[in-house]
């Protein structure tokens, strides 16, 4: 917004209330992050054995759920990783609106839904299960594909679509 847009609409005054509007900025900004590996061999994710090996760099040594997102093209390659929410030691609250704010100012075509089991187990709870059908329902709705929903563990991955629940 230049100054001369500000000025404008900071004039714009509720006589009624006699307060000044005010608007919030949205901005999506990217940071590189040094630790990770996002060499050749993870810009295009479009199997759930690519994906996974990205996302055990990121989850495995967690001391808490952690769930995230991982941010796709339509041809599959990487566009970022945004974490979603940060929990206890088994659960973390995920909301849909939060997962899809960040896909869609990525501008994703499809998303990778991913958390992991800080016990080691990475066998989906129900709570797991629902969750995934809730926001591929969403992502529908949306026009953002859910592709697979990752689960880490110890060194160990189970996913949604090999499985065949998604």
């Amino acid at each position: 917004m230049t100054p001369n847009e500000r000025a404008q609409f900071e004039a714009a005054v509720d006589r009624k209330e006699g307060r000044l509007l005010r608007v919030r900025e949205l901005r999506l900004e990217y940071r590189a992050r040094p630790d990770l590996d996002v060499s050749d061999a993870y810009r295009n994710l479009a199997t759930p054995q690519q994906a996974a090996g990205f996302l055990m760099q990121l989850l495995a040594d967690e001391a808490t759920e952690v769930f995230g997102i991982v941010c796709l093209s339509i041809t599959h390659d990487f566009i970022c990783w945004h974490e979603v929410a940060r929990g206890s030691l088994d659960q973390c609250h995920v909301h849909p609106r939060e997962v899809f704010k960040a896909a869609l100012l990525a501008n994703a075509a499809c998303i990778v839904l991913a958390h992991n089991h800080p016990s080691g187990h990475p066998i989906p709870s129900p709570d797991d299960e629902a969750l995934t059908r809730r926001l591929a329902a969403s992502g529908t709705l949306l026009g953002v594909d859910v592709m697979d929903h990752i689960i880490i563990g110890d060194q160990r991955y189970y996913s949604f679509k090999e499985g065949g629940r998604l």
